[in-house]
């Protein structure tokens, strides 16, 4: 069956339809619309957003704006927006706008630092911060501006500081704004430098005063995360704030600034907040955050004088992704499951249902037939009970043998929820006929903080555990092909991987690990940010007197169970990523080769820690399930 399916799918030209009964494939997945919520338009009557199609032939992607109302009805092409969304660049009084652009600050380019030689290809390093993400450090810093709309004369708030805002390398528009006056501009930033900026997670709010030019930390006293900063109706000022220094998931809460006063909204609620959004009224504050398996809608009162209250609003096997806008009577939400890419919906939060405002993929998903998701709960060696998504192919039949996929997922702390990924998609996998097996294992936001943080410097143990509970427990039945079981992941879970390899018990027939951590010594001295190695390593590795620290870099460290190594294994590495650099797949597919173990290496020399082109995207799909179907 499986040789069918990826028979079909082999050329690369991708038809323009498809007929009833066909199922998902890499090919098909590439067609699928991607729907992008811009905001309301000033009247707070239409919802505009871009659908982006990948174009497969070109290499790129095509991009267009509709608007669709948001009491519901036709979407209308839009030739330009421009001026229809309300700008939140643009200050109360419409004099002026904050935009931001790439200043040279530092002299890091040789060219910079040797003006007689212009052919140099050299930089110059003397502390850390070399490079993130996937960009090394050319000695230019993001900062932030504002420009006087009628003598168009612009001013850098940051001049002359070695300090980025938006912050790198997702950090956008919302990292500034406006106070409600428009006399101060709020920004985030991390006001560090070399070792000290890769060693922290301490990101500030700063209020900066057009007219003093004064800048002040509003957040000094906090050593975590400070960012989202964004005013209500009232003038009050709240953002969303960590207060472990280092630790890039930590709980994340809601904090309201009234009077001087500051309130935690979500201190002694068990749960992480993900993005909110200020009511109208500015009474209360809508929120999205995982729970269960998934990521749902809550809501929180906003008072001086009494004890925050939390709601949740949605509950389903689906994902509230983010809130694009709040309303008097009404939220503009995006929504997703492992089934359906992202779409616009409206929350009514009277009646408390969701109705989609947008189907663009809707005639696209009703030509195929889909797989079949179901919440397994799992119990733990240790008695915790787990929730695994299984995910079923179409058409699945009980009586027939599935051979079956355990994913692994990554972040370490990141939710597996009823997300739509365009690499990682259970929808392909599933309908290529594999059984897929998602456990919600130790280290996953939405079950509590204590769940999300019992990984942190125990790598290999309870989440690895978890993994096999969860596998175990699936493949008691009968449809589960006990000897086809291969195991997946990127990241945490290319890690996973990697470590299961060498501690799986014959459990599992294959591998593949997508820029996964193989020597975590290495790790530690190539990463680009050491907060994170810190805090879930336990620090550098030459503190081997430290007894966790100790426990990490040789009884978590795959590269130590090599010789255990008894199946196939495919590794695939950006040659741009930083989080997880290259060194780190060639060291596991070097290692798998000369233990005389069938094993591949697929490399992207300009992909990073993912994979965003259409056509390296079907290449990693194809070669993907071209391992799972020679090797499993």
């Amino acid at each position: 069956m499986l040789r069918v399916l990826l028979s079909a799918s082999i050329g690369l030209a991708v038809s323009t339809g498809v007929s009833a009964q066909e199922v998902m494939t890499p090919e098909k997945l590439w067609q699928v619309k991607r729907v992008t919520a811009l905001g309301l338009n000033k009247e707070k009557t239409h919802v505009i957003y871009s659908v982006t199609t990948p174009s497969v032939a070109n290499n790129d992607f095509a991009s267009k704006v509709y608007q669709v109302p948001v009491k519901g009805g036709k979407s209308q092409l839009l030739n330009a927006y421009q001026g229809l969304l309300v700008d939140s660049n643009i200050s109360p009084d419409g004099s002026k706008k904050l935009f931001h652009e790439k200043v040279n600050v530092e002299s890091v380019l040789a060219t910079h630092r040797h003006k007689d030689l212009s052919q140099a290809n050299a930089y110059v390093f003397d502390d850390l911060n070399y490079r993130h993400w996937d960009t090394w450090n050319d000695g230019g810093f993001k900062h932030i501006f504002y420009q006087d709309l009628v003598t168009e004369k612009k001013v850098d708030i940051m001049e002359g500081k070695p300090y980025s805002s938006p912050t790198s390398p997702f950090g956008g528009s919302s990292d500034y704004i406006w106070g409600p006056k428009g006399e101060n501009i709020y920004y985030v930033s991390k006001k560090l430098e070399g070792t000290e900026y890769v060693t922290s997670t301490n990101t500030d709010i700063y209020r900066y005063n057009l007219a003093s030019k004064k800048t002040t930390n509003l957040t000094q006293n906090n050593l975590g995360y400070d960012k989202s900063p964004a005013f209500s109706a009232k003038g009050h000022l709240a953002w969303l704030q960590m207060d472990k220094a280092g630790y890039e998931a930590d709980k994340n809460d809601i904090i309201v600034r009234i009077k001087n006063k500051e309130i935690n909204l979500t201190e002694h609620w068990d749960g992480t907040v993900n993005s909110f959004k200020w009511s109208p009224d500015g009474k209360r504050i809508y929120f999205v955050a995982p729970t269960d398996g998934t990521i749902q809608l809550f809501q929180v009162s906003v008072s001086a004088k009494s004890k925050p209250k939390i709601k949740q609003l949605t509950k389903g096997q689906y994902d509230v992704n983010g809130i694009v806008a709040a309303l008097d009577k009404q939220l503009v939400v995006t929504r997703s499951s492992m089934n359906r890419a992202s779409e616009i919906f409206r929350f009514d939060l009277r009646k408390k249902n969701l109705t989609p405002l947008t189907k663009v993929n809707d005639a696209f998903y009703a030509e195929l037939d889909l797989p079949t998701v179901k919440k397994h709960m799992v119990t733990t060696k240790d008695g915790q009970e787990m929730l695994t998504w299984v995910i079923y192919p179409p058409n699945f039949d009980e009586s027939k043998k599935y051979p079956t996929l355990l994913y692994l997922q990554g972040g370490p702390q990141s939710a597996l929820s009823q997300f739509y990924s365009f690499r990682w998609n259970f929808q392909v996998m599933a309908s290529q006929g594999y059984i897929v097996v998602a456990p919600n294992r130790r280290g996953m936001p939405g079950h509590g903080v204590k769940w999300n943080e019992d990984i942190t410097q125990d790598w290999g143990g309870k989440a690895m555990q978890d993994y096999l509970d969860a596998i175990d427990d699936v493949a008691k039945a009968p449809y589960v092909d006990k000897k086809r079981i291969g195991a997946i992941g990127a990241s945490f879970g290319g890690y996973s991987a990697f470590y299961l390899a060498g501690n799986h018990d014959g459990r599992f027939k294959t591998f593949i690990s997508h820029c996964g951590i193989f020597d975590l010594r290495s790790m530690y001295g190539t990463t680009e940010e050491l907060f994170f190695v810190n805090h879930e390593f336990g620090g550098p590795y030459w503190e081997q007197s430290n007894a966790s620290i100790s426990q990490t870099y040789n009884e978590f460290n795959p590269i130590n169970f090599v010789d255990k190594w008894d199946a196939p294994m495919f590794v695939i590495h950006g040659g741009k990523d930083y989080r997880v650099p290259l060194g780190q797949g060639i060291q596991a597919f070097q290692a798998a080769k000369l233990r005389g173990l069938e094993s591949r290496f697929l490399y992207f020399p300009e992909e990073n820690h993912w994979v965003l082109t259409p056509q390296n995207g079907i290449v990693w799909q194809r070669e993907f399930f071209k391992w799972l179907e020679d090797t499993l």
